[in-house]
């Protein structure tokens, strides 16, 4: 499979619409990213003004934001990024409360809130803390697979695409697939259930990839190379570390994913963000959820299920 397009302009950056000051919130790294490649395009064009942004951001995000190349401050508190907003940009993640705290806070003062889903599942749940729903004014997708689950999620609600600057980006980084590269990228991500059993769900299918390498028809002298999220700490998997057959298994040094996949003939896992990555950097992509888990939820058909491998 050869490395697909991705279309993206400047001009189709959601910031453009949005009124200013604009407060962007995030916590999560996947939205954190999308918004981050959009910021980057617009300085790049020379298309930002002072106090045009008001950045709160915690966990993941500010660590990305550590490394964007925009001398742009942060605010000391969310209220500080929502007064005076004309508009709140925020991610949907999972890690923390404080997008969900940002779209309440908008709401309660009358600002218009616009949030960017960055994946393919889970999308009420996303809104959704101690029992409390907040969705906000619209929601942003950048894709048309997540057009189309957003639009069936939200009924009456607007939802826009916009083009994935930061898949493009990623993929414009990676180069092309050649014979010399045989390696696999495990993308690790945390999961949310452990389908009854005692151990954690991303252990589940790491465990059940690992005890079926040899359905993926390797030569001998493979390593498999673990990244965990960013949400994650390394620490967590280096128990899993050592050597199955003639398979090294390590832990992944790469100082982006783009370089990290650029290794790889293979990028496997449960359904992370990074799958899609792969395949559009012309990667073979499989999941490794196993046959007791759910079916992974990426609605892009090239795919591979180990599950189905396994027979």
């Amino acid at each position: 499979m050869g490395v697909r397009k991705i279309s993206s302009t400047m001009q189709d950056s959601v910031l453009l619409d949005l009124p200013t000051p604009l407060a962007i919130v995030c916590h999560d790294a996947g939205a954190a990213n999308i918004i981050f490649a959009w910021m980057r395009e617009l300085a790049c064009a020379g298309k930002i003004a002072p106090g045009q942004w008001r950045l709160f951001l915690e966990g993941p995000a500010a660590t990305l934001w550590k490394q964007v190349p925009l001398d742009i401050p942060c605010c000391d508190t969310l209220t500080d990024a929502l007064s005076g907003a004309g508009a709140l940009l925020s991610g949907t993640g999972w890690a923390s409360t404080l997008e969900h705290d940002a779209r309440r806070l908008a709401r309660k003062r009358g600002i218009f809130s616009s949030a960017v889903i960055d994946h393919w599942v889970n999308y009420r749940e996303r809104f959704v803390r101690n029992g409390e729903t907040v969705l906000p004014d619209e929601i942003v997708v950048t894709d048309e697979y997540a057009l189309s689950i957003a639009q069936r999620s939200f009924a009456g609600l607007a939802v826009r695409q916009r083009p994935n600057a930061y898949l493009r980006q990623i993929v414009e980084s990676i180069p092309p697939l050649t014979p010399d590269i045989k390696d696999i990228l495990y993308a690790l991500e945390p999961i949310r259930d452990s389908w009854g059993r005692a151990q954690g769900g991303e252990f589940q299918a790491l465990t059940y990839f690992l005890e079926n390498l040899d359905k993926l028809g390797l030569q001998g002298g493979e390593v498999v190379r673990l990244r965990p999220h960013p949400s994650e700490s390394p620490e967590k998997y280096f128990s899993s570390l050592g050597r199955v057959g003639q398979v090294n298994i390590e832990m992944s040094t790469a100082a982006s994913l783009g370089e990290a996949i650029g290794q790889a003939r293979w990028v496997v896992g449960a359904e992370t963000f990074a799958m899609v990555v792969g395949l559009e950097a012309g990667r073979k992509v499989m999941s490794t959820l196993p046959p007791w888990a759910h079916r992974c939820r990426l609605p892009h058909a090239e795919i591979l299920s180990l599950r189905d491998m396994v027979g």
